[in-house]
């Protein structure tokens, strides 16, 4: 009997689909990410746990890998620039680099 493995690559895949996917861009589903509204905000608003909790209730893969799979952080890039970034397993995704889906 063959075994299903989900490697880190297709985990990144999958991430970077959900990220370029506009909220309801899927007709009845609420699937995909507000990342335009999030890299608008100032820096003090508090909305990347938000966005962290809704990949996590899309792509419902990531429910079941440890903990420190998958991160969201940030890195200050100047005075006013904040950059956030996901990393998966060795991956590691721009969020200020995804091109969205029109």
């Amino acid at each position: 009997m063959a075994e299903n493995v989900v490697n880190g690559r297709e985990v990144t895949g999958m991430i970077t689909h959900w990220l370029k996917t506009p909220v309801n861009g899927y007709l009845g589903s609420t699937y995909g990410s507000e990342i335009q509204s999030l890299l608008q905000d100032p820096q003090s608003a508090v909305k990347a746990d938000s966005l962290f909790d809704k990949l996590k209730e899309d792509v419902e893969i990531l429910q079941v890998l440890p903990d420190n799979a998958v991160n969201l952080y940030s890195e200050q890039s100047g005075f006013d620039t904040t950059r956030l970034f996901i990393e998966t397993f060795d991956n590691r995704i721009n969020l200020d680099e995804v091109e969205r889906r029109s």
